[in-house]
């Protein structure tokens, strides 16, 4: 399985709006700024952020980005699901019944092998993703910061963050 290079962005534009304080904003082109990413590329993902509920938008010059829920109501599912969509990632297209020969439909009636696997594997990897949340990931980096990261992220922060009246 693969995901797009947009779960990678849209997980760490949560991250860094999870830093900011009430009332405060970050502009999309600042949030690509400090990935060094594309702003029109994040600005998509950050569309099916909004859509999915995880940040709201604040409009106009001044505007930008903010978590509309708590770090700790957010897991990486919704993140994923929020950017990739639904759809599991393996969609069986039941080729077995191809060919010049198929066999009769008696053979049909349960969900092949190869799915049924397929769509555990997936079950497993969305519980795992469900269980961790933008919190949890803020907590290890805090704890495993010497102070560079923070420094980085607060020089950053106090040149870009938009506060709201």
């Amino acid at each position: 399985m693969k995901f797009g290079d947009g779960v990678e962005q849209a997980i760490h534009s949560v991250a860094m709006l999870a830093g900011l304080g009430k009332g405060q904003v970050l502009s999309a082109a600042a949030l690509a700024e400090f990935h060094g990413i594309s702003p029109s590329y994040l600005l998509k993902h950050l569309q099916a952020l909004s859509r999915a509920g995880i940040v709201a938008t604040v409009p106009g010059p001044k505007g930008g980005y903010h978590l509309a829920k708590t770090p700790k109501e957010i897991s990486l599912l919704d993140v994923v699901l929020a950017v990739e969509g639904p759809e599991p990632a393996f969609r069986c297209k039941e080729i077995r019944r191809n060919g010049p020969n198929p066999l009769p439909e008696k053979y049909y009636s349960a969900p092949c092998q190869i799915n049924a696997a397929m769509l555990r594997a997936e079950r497993a990897y969305r519980a795992e993703l469900r269980q961790v949340t933008i919190a949890d990931l803020l907590a290890q980096v805090t704890k495993d910061d010497d102070g560079s990261l923070a420094a980085r992220s607060c020089a950053f922060l106090d040149a870009n963050v938009r506060t709201q009246s």
